[in-house]
């Protein structure tokens, strides 16, 4: 799949108009030398001014990004193989036979480059194969010295190619680190107004009425464990997986179900790191916070989660202590439009390839268990 147009790339695209142009001048030097031995040497003299202005064509067109797509690549492929294929007539066989160039010689590599920049690999090796095709349909006898340039030819699809995608890939991991970067710069710059303001304030609140009766009480109750879970927000390794661009790399679990712990809330994990793909982990820790909104709204008290890394699946419980769900009630919740376990827990694991489970007895609290495997489907 073709990479965006990115910084990385444009040197490889301005060392490509170098090389067609070198390349151009060593076939001018070339059909200067051979004049007399060519068969019909005004014709060569046209098919060189073509491949001037195509060469010249071709720089305007892959210094712009927007340009870098399939009509002017396949335009270059076509028009290479055309001069190419039109050697024998031009340079005669009897010239070919007794050793002079075919025309394109180097330059007939320009389009293979082309290819493998925008491309890769796979584009590179197919361009390659298709010159060589036509490079070798022009000769009478196929030797070694053939074969050779048919190998080089094939080798400089490859290597461009490789080089391109190791080149798109720096540019996105650069891309990735500097939002990181910002994001992290950010994050800090809210803690510490966070740190002046809001945390001083719930910590004052708890202190001054963690002694006095009634709702004055519970607000500093409240204020504490706020305090506690912010506190645990501002200081998490970095941002949450959903606010990151989406990828292929792993992210781990316990940093983003540590921002949840809280005086109410405890946390076991493994101590070594759960990785899980970036959206599989951000689903799963959604649907543990929504678990735990509930916990906070209907059962109160304290709550438990323990993640537990099985190998090719991860589970994560989250338990309370509170009254239970009573028999039929998810049922009727879901019915009256109340959708919070249906969609925001199960729907979510469920679209993992996961499984919930609900374990639930009159006063004898809830165990929600969601089990994902290590990759989404």
């Amino acid at each position: 799949m073709p990479s965006p147009p990115g910084g990385f790339e444009v040197p490889l695209w301005r060392a490509l108009t170098v090389f067609r142009l070198a390349s151009l001048a060593y076939v001018c030097a070339l059909a200067v030398r051979d004049a007399d031995r060519y068969a019909r040497p005004y014709a060569v003299g046209a098919l060189i001014l073509l491949m001037i202005a195509w060469t010249g064509a071709t720089a305007i067109g892959y210094a712009r990004p927007a340009w870098r797509r399939w009509p002017l690549l396949l335009a270059d492929l076509l028009v290479v193989v055309a001069i190419v294929l039109a050697t024998p007539w031009v340079v005669g066989r009897t010239a070919l036979t007794h050793g002079v160039p075919t025309l394109g010689v180097a330059w007939m590599a320009g389009p293979v480059l082309a290819w493998a920049v925008s491309g890769g690999r796979r584009r590179g090796t197919v361009a390659a194969l298709i010159v060589a095709g036509a490079d070798l349909a022009t000769r009478e006898r196929i030797g070694q010295s053939s074969f050779t340039g048919v190998i080089l030819m094939l080798l400089a699809g490859v290597v461009v190619g490789h080089v391109a995608r190791l080149a798109a890939s720096a540019e996105e991991r650069l891309q990735r680190a500097v939002e990181l970067e910002a994001a992290t710069r950010e994050r800090e710059r809210l803690a510490r107004g966070i740190h002046d303001s809001v945390l001083q304030v719930l910590a004052l609140v708890q202190r001054r009425g963690a002694d006095l009766p009634g709702e004055a009480g519970e607000l500093a109750r409240l204020a504490g464990e706020q305090e506690a879970a912010l506190r645990a927000l501002i200081a998490g390794a970095g941002p949450a997986a959903e606010s990151l661009p989406d990828g292929g790399e792993a992210v781990d679990l316990r940093t983003l179900l540590g921002r949840y712990a809280s005086a109410a809330v405890a946390l076991s994990a493994p101590a070594t790191p759960v990785p899980l793909p970036r959206r599989v982990a951000g689903e799963l820790a959604a649907a543990t916070g929504a678990a735990l909104d509930n916990v906070g709204r209907h059962a109160g008290g304290r709550a438990w989660v323990l993640i537990e890394d099985e190998g090719a699946t991860v589970t994560v419980s989250i338990r309370d202590e509170g009254p239970g769900i009573p028999a039929g009630r998810l049922t009727e919740a879901a019915a009256q439009g109340r959708l919070g376990v249906t969609q925001s827990i199960r729907g979510r694991v469920t679209d993992l390839g996961g499984t919930v489970r609900i374990v639930s007895a009159p006063e004898a609290g809830t165990e929600i268990e969601l089990s994902v495997p290590r990759s989404s489907r």
